[in-house]
């Protein structure tokens, strides 16, 4: 497995929204993740900075970055750009992180 992390920011009134729109995911998504070999997602808030670490387990680069090409992601960015900043395609602006320091 491959562990990735990234951080993505949330508009400061919108903490609320975000989470409920997270739980539960739709399960068409859920569904695109899985297929797509993602596990163990965690997505973090630290309200005092607005912002989201995401963590997540994949089996491969390939199948991670095509996830972004289906209809239900594309329909999730777009629902999401109005709790969070995002790019000129509606995917969320985020940093990828490096890991420093893992113990199994």
């Amino acid at each position: 497995m491959i562990r990735k992390a990234f951080v993505m920011q949330v508009n400061p009134d919108a903490h609320d929204e975000y989470q409920r729109r997270h739980n539960p995911i739709w399960p068409e998504l859920e569904a695109v993740l899985k297929s797509h070999g993602a596990h163990n997602y965690a997505i973090y808030l630290d309200k005092a900075r607005n912002l989201l670490f995401a963590s997540v387990e994949i089996e491969s680069e390939e199948r991670w970055n095509a996830v972004a090409s289906t209809d239900v992601c594309q329909r999730w960015w777009k629902y999401m750009t109005d709790v969070m900043p995002a790019n000129p395609n509606n995917s969320p602006i985020s940093s990828e992180l490096q890991e420093v320091f893992y113990l199994p």
